[in-house]
């Protein structure tokens, strides 16, 4: 009824084998979601530049891009490009306070103290402006 396996499983767990793929280290793998989570928020950043410049968002894109930079071994991150369409300001520091959120539990966890701090900031920085009372505008 069933076909039979014909390769070998690429799970093997016998001892004393070793397999033709390589392993990472759980710093390399912890390495890799940190910079992925901080590329994110980069990113949102990026975007809230767009829509709203300040000094802030541009010095902690900054910071973050150095911080991705070294985590991907000297590799520039890509950066946003500005959309088009009505900000969504509230939306865009939610997600990114997110973000910082899940930086800061990786590197808590792989112990990269520079990292965690930029994360914390970033949390508290986007906490603040989710409670500032934002400006509505009229139609009429």
């Amino acid at each position: 009824m069933y076909e039979p396996i014909r390769t070998k499983s690429v799970h093997s767990s016998m001892a004393g084998t070793s397999s033709d793929f390589p392993h990472r280290s759980r710093e390399e793998e912890l390495d890799i979601q940190l910079a992925g989570h901080l590329a994110a928020l980069l990113a949102i950043t990026d975007e809230l530049r767009t829509q709203a410049p300040s000094g802030d968002l541009d010095t902690a894109a900054e910071r973050l891009a150095a911080q991705v930079t070294r985590l991907r071994g000297g590799r520039t991150p890509a950066r946003a490009v500005a959309s088009r369409g009505e900000p969504k300001l509230a939306a865009l520091h939610s997600r990114a306070h997110a973000l910082a959120g899940r930086a800061l539990v990786v590197a808590a966890s792989r112990a990269d103290t520079a990292a965690a701090i930029l994360a914390a900031e970033r949390m508290d920085a986007h906490a603040a402006a989710q409670a500032e009372p934002q400006e509505l505008t009229g139609v009429g």
